[in-house]
């Protein structure tokens, strides 16, 4: 492989998510001829992605020389990633900085990359990472983290928001800004993974204690649900409610109700609610109090927030 300005090498195997293998081909490419951007397979092959489209490799791996930055993408089966470990340690010995695209993080830990590094994945996937890989200091909310010339992020789309990062070190801010115009996106996402559904993020649970309150929550978030409120309605302790929500969802009452709250703040901003408004009809009470929530698991104020949605029309 022939080195021509900023090599990228973005590996592919069969299984991949194309976003993961797409997003970071488009950002390099849109960023201009300074980076040479490849794709590599395994053995040079085709693969044939998660959604069944084919695509094709410009090189194998073992035609890999120096790369500036290695991307390693992602896959829907996670085990997918770890078989790819090998390959990917050695093509990262031959990278200046490696960066992992969704679950391309379990190749990179199974690779022993991510030992004593900060990283993250995809927020559905965040606690079997830092289970499987103990040497790893998983972050679970970040969009994308840097530690060191290790890169990881977020599910899927994330990986524009990753190479985009890796623009702007590489070029300065107004470069990737000019991507991200081009491309339509945020340079800097407002927010982290928690901006998404709440639900979503619970581990799912048939208890017949929990079950019932989380649906109870969901239907009216503005309701009376208390820690205590919640164990009378369950006929348990309020300890015993605290043992068996951490069991079941690992939170505490009090915190899944707040991330349900935030959420319907949320849908009701995106809705054209005011702050005030929001605040009430969401069960968080007072503006700062939604301001506090927001702070703590979205990472914007409200207003600013709730600015993204404004429409011109008058």
């Amino acid at each position: 492989m022939t080195k021509t300005g900023h090599a990228v090498v973005v590996t592919a195997f069969d299984g991949v998510r194309l976003l993961d293998v797409s997003a970071p081909l488009e950002v390099f490419a849109t960023a201009g001829s300074g980076y040479a951007v490849r794709v590599c397979s395994p053995d040079g092959r085709d693969v044939v992605t998660s959604c069944g489209l084919r695509i094709g490799a410009d090189l194998s791996a073992a035609e890999v020389r120096a790369v500036d930055t290695l991307v390693v993408p992602g896959a829907v089966d996670v085990e997918r990633c770890v078989a790819a470990a090998p390959g990917v340690a050695e093509l990262a010995g031959r990278a200046g900085r490696v960066a992992s695209v969704c679950t391309g993080a379990f190749a990179l830990a199974a690779a022993g990359l991510l030992d004593g590094r900060r990283a993250t994945t995809h927020w559905e996937h965040a606690a079997e990472l830092a289970r499987r890989f103990p040497g790893a200091e998983v972050t679970p909310d970040a969009i994308h983290v840097r530690d060191g010339e290790v890169w990881t992020s977020a599910g899927v789309t994330a990986g524009i928001d990753l190479c985009l990062a890796l623009v702007e070190e590489d070029r300065g801010p107004e470069a990737a800004r000019a991507v991200a115009r081009d491309l339509v996106v945020f340079l800097q996402r407002p927010g982290g993974q928690s901006q998404f559904s709440a639900a979503s993020r619970t581990p799912p649970t048939r208890h017949p204690v929990v079950r019932p309150l989380l649906d109870a929550v969901v239907a009216d978030p503005a309701a009376d649900h208390r820690p205590p409120a919640l164990a009378r309605r369950a006929g348990v302790s309020v300890r015993h409610l605290a043992r068996l929500f951490r069991e079941q969802t690992g939170v505490t009452p009090a915190a899944y109700v707040e991330r349900v709250r935030v959420e319907a703040a949320r849908l009701l901003l995106e809705g054209g609610a005011s702050v005030t408004g929001a605040a009430a009809r969401s069960g968080l009470g007072s503006d700062e109090s939604l301001r506090r929530a927001f702070a703590r698991h979205v990472g914007v104020t409200p207003s600013a927030y709730a600015a993204r949605f404004r429409t011109t029309a008058g």
